[in-house]
């Protein structure tokens, strides 16, 4: 397809035409050794074992832009027993493999490159530890956020970290995901205590020791922040311990507009300076706030708006909305009317959630690419507004949404795939901002990882010396290179 070209991609299996980074090619795909798909049925069963074209083109994606790159089988493994055999016989006979969750990621990160066995975890799905006291709870891959706090209702206790999807847990961690809360609540790493994790040639590794939930540890070097983010190229994740997090009392959400991008992040970085314990801040532009309002159904203005959650104690809360409201409107804003019902909350908060939806629906038939920088809160400012120039000069749709509360926003850019010249500025635009990211002190990606789509921004993010340990780190671990090969380094 045309932006295929464009991007220096080869010819690629798949539905669409999508954005990635132009970077060589992968080894040819090696065909599976003679009996290798009845070893695998031999160990979870001919009916957990599928080598059918639509489950392999199923499995070959998420929810980017990237090529599909379906694997050669697809196994459903029910125990971590299983996942270990099942390892052990891929590094013997040299076979890549490709850890899956629920394939809602944005960067590739399930794509199989070089083909292989994907491990898909869903139906290990057990929350086998809940310990209310030390607010915890051990959870297998494939046990989603949604799931885990259905679980959790009545207990008083939920794990916060809300990156939109339904994501997996264990695919969270994977992925070093955020979302919405993590300006309160922080990302997934500071909420993992501690993995089991199969290693390519079928070891268990407990990064914090077997059973091991201590809320601090100084114990060695820190494994579990090493496999949260590695994105499936280090072992499969196939439990994860959890920091749970009291509920709060009370809970209020409002919707302000300003009469500029510059007045809504400004107001935010006022926010934090103020120490006002915010729960949630995001950000939408006049282009997102229109297309949410007409998608969901919700009057909402087309202005740059800010969507505020507030949690405290009943008597506490009031305090905490009069503060917010004061700076809000010393920066502009307006329409601030507080929403405290659940019903009122789940409505607006789903409207935020849905804007990868409703950004969509501004040009039926197009693709969607999300952009996903994150800088330091006091350059927040002048790099939305540069970003939002450079949106405009160059003339993409691209809406933008963000959690602004800790610097992390997205451009997403609705495009034409089979227009060249459309798909060059997409590409220019996603490495520009990428770089102006980096050149105020920031990371190219906030939440969404790596991938296949950023390992170029990467290199100049960490530097060589920073790259190479990487990769010495992937090659003591996997020196086969079988673990989710072509992602990230």
């Amino acid at each position: 397809m045309a932006l295929r070209r464009v991007l220096g991609l080869g010819a690629a299996l798949g539905r669409r035409g999508r954005c990635s980074e132009a970077g060589p090619s992968p080894p040819p795909q090696r065909p599976l050794p003679p009996g290798f798909a009845e070893a695998l049925r031999a160990v979870v069963g001919g009916t957990n074992v599928s080598t059918a074209a639509a489950v392999r083109e199923q499995h070959g994606h998420d929810e980017s832009m990237h090529p599909v790159a379906p694997p050669d089988i697809v196994v459903w493994p029910q125990t971590v027993e299983q996942v270990q055999e099942l390892a052990a016989l891929c590094y013997r006979s040299r076979v890549p493999m490709v850890p899956f969750g629920t394939g809602t990621g944005l960067e590739g990160g399930v794509n199989a490159m070089q083909g292989g066995v994907c491990f898909n975890l869903s139906h290990m799905d057990a929350i086998t530890e809940l310990s209310l006291e030390d607010f915890s709870v051990v959870v297998e891959p494939g046990v989603t956020r949604k799931a885990l706090n259905s679980h959790l209702r009545g207990t008083g206790l939920w794990f916060p970290v809300d990156p939109g999807a339904d994501a997996s847990l264990c695919g969270m961690a994977a992925t070093g995901a955020s979302g919405t809360n993590a300006v309160r609540y922080g990302t997934m790493r500071p909420n993992v205590l501690n993995l089991r994790v199969v290693l390519p040639d079928g070891r268990l590794l407990h990064t914090a020791g077997p059973g091991r939930q201590a809320r601090k540890r100084a114990a060695g070097y820190d494994l579990t922040s090493l496999f949260v983010g590695s994105e499936g190229t280090l072992g499969f994740l196939t439990q994860a311990t959890l920091r749970l997090h009291p509920l709060p009392e009370a809970t209020a959400v409002t919707i302000a507009t300003f009469p500029s991008v510059r007045a809504a992040v400004d107001c935010t970085v006022q926010v934090l300076q103020a120490a006002v314990p915010v729960a949630r801040i995001e950000f939408l532009d006049e282009v997102m706030a229109g297309a949410c309002s007409h998608f969901s159904g919700l009057e909402l203005a087309a202005a740059a708006t800010l969507l505020l959650e507030l949690h405290g104690s009943r008597h506490g809360l009031a305090e905490l909305q009069r503060q917010m409201e004061e700076m809000v409107q010393l920066n502009g804003g307006s329409g601030l009317a507080w929403a405290e019902e659940p019903e009122e909350r789940s409505r607006l908060w789903a409207m935020r959630h849905n804007a990868w939806y409703a950004a969509l629906a501004l040009r039926p038939g197009c693709q969607g690419y999300s952009t996903d920088v994150c800088v330091p809160i006091s350059r927040l400012p002048e790099v939305v507004v540069e970003t939002k120039r450079d949106l405009q000069d160059s003339g993409l749709t691209g809406p933008m949404v963000g959690h602004v509360g800790d610097g992390n926003f997205h451009c997403i850019l609705i495009f034409d795939p089979q227009d060249v010249a459309e798909s060059q500025r997409v590409h220019a635009f996603t490495q520009r901002l990428g770089r102006r990211a980096l050149a105020v002190g920031g990371t190219c990606t906030g939440e969404h990882g790596v991938g296949l789509g950023k390992r170029a921004l990467l290199l100049e993010e960490l530097g060589e010396e920073g790259l190479d340990t990487l990769r010495r780190i992937k090659t003591a671990l996997d020196p086969h290179n079988l673990m989710n090969p072509g992602k990230v380094l």
